[in-house]
């Protein structure tokens, strides 16, 4: 299957599944979204701290997000990924315009999976660095 295919149908799963409340609410768009790489975006007006800058929670619900969503996507059918680990580094505080993340696999194994997400602004700067470990387990009947 082509890089193309597998995004689209990942992109096709992750619209199907929904992105959830919390997400939706942050104004979290996917680009890409594939079991190697995932891409979404997220407008920093609306998700600052009082002082104007990006929260650092909020890097972390979008590395959150991508890395628990590509974790389900590597699990597959009848199986759930849920959060054990999150750590984030911020190096940057974004003002303005979009936050983008890109998650990418570190380990993808039966039981765990581990993505590291890099989120950046409009810049191309890295602002956060964020790690997820995931733990696969059957899905409840």
């Amino acid at each position: 299957m082509s890089d193309t295919t597998a995004t689209s149908q990942g992109l096709d799963w992750a619209s199907a599944r929904g992105m959830g409340a919390l997400a939706e609410k942050m104004g979290m768009q996917f680009l890409e979204f594939g079991t190697e790489r995932c891409i979404a975006t997220m407008p920093v007006e609306g998700n600052t701290q009082p002082v104007g800058l990006m929260h650092g929670g909020a890097y972390v619900v979008l590395g959150e997000s991508l890395g628990s969503m590509a974790a389900n996507l590597h699990a597959g059918p009848g199986r759930l990924a849920v959060g054990v680990d999150i750590n984030a580094t911020h190096t940057r505080s974004a003002t303005s315009g979009v936050v983008t993340g890109v998650c990418t696999p570190v380990h993808l194994g039966r039981s765990i999976t581990v993505h590291e997400i890099v989120v950046t602004d409009d810049q191309g700067r890295r602002c956060s660095t964020i790690r997820i470990t995931n733990m696969i387990k059957d899905a409840p009947a």
